[in-house]
């Protein structure tokens, strides 16, 4: 998993309440769990006019002009604003994939969805809760300014704005540790592996018949 620590990004915005997961990521793209190659069906059926399928090319289809990402001056942004309830709807982990693989790296929203905001920390992505009124402050200012960037410091737990405004973010300590390391659960479990053999070799000589070894 990649790691965060900051992110000097430009902001793209999703103004819209209560995306969920199946908006995210279309249920026709699910087919693959390679957690690559979903980018290209971000936001799916509001990038797009026509239906489109996995692993098509996106060059080949008609995009909705009115919707934001396909505007030039959020090309490569990295940092996504939108507001409340980010992510409702269905578990799916492809979400988040598809976010990451599209090129975003932290999420900015007035609140998350439970499982998709901790299935972000689980694929790289930094889930940011700012409270309703700065994320408005927010919006306002990239109406504003074309290329506008904020830093985003995951150990000191801020963003910062260009101008010098700060704002801080509460996350929790663990999920934050594991995403300034880089390690997904499975790789954060393995990171004890000589205590996992430890235990291991101590039940065997304790236990024997729980590992065949007794006639």
């Amino acid at each position: 998993m990649e790691a965060f620590v900051s992110l000097d990004g430009l902001v793209a915005p999703l103004d819209r309440s209560n995306v969920d997961t199946d908006a995210i990521v279309p249920k026709q793209f699910l087919k693959s769990i390679a957690r690559t190659g979903f980018g290209a069906h971000l936001f799916d059926e509001l990038r797009f006019l026509d239906p489109g399928e996995l692993g098509q090319d996106p060059d080949t289809r008609r995009k909705n002009p009115a919707f934001s990402l396909n505007e030039p001056r959020y090309a490569g942004a990295q940092i996504l604003l939108t507001r409340e309830n980010f992510g409702c709807g269905s578990s799916r982990e492809h979400a988040p994939w598809a976010l990451h693989d599209y090129g975003f790296r932290a999420l900015i929203a007035p609140s998350f969805a439970d499982i998709f905001y901790g299935n972000c920390f689980k694929n790289g992505l930094l889930p940011v809760v700012l409270e309703a009124a700065v994320v408005d402050e927010l919006f306002d200012a990239l109406r504003r300014n074309v290329g506008y960037r904020l830093w985003i410091d995951l150990p000191t737990q801020t963003v910062r704005a260009a101008s010098g405004q700060t704002w801080a973010f509460d996350v929790d300590a663990a999920r934050k540790q594991s995403l300034l390391a880089g390690l997904d659960d499975i790789a954060m479990t393995l990171s004890g592996i000589d205590k996992i053999h430890g235990y291991e070799a101590v039940r065997r000589q304790q236990e024997p018949w729980l590992f065949g070894g007794v006639d």
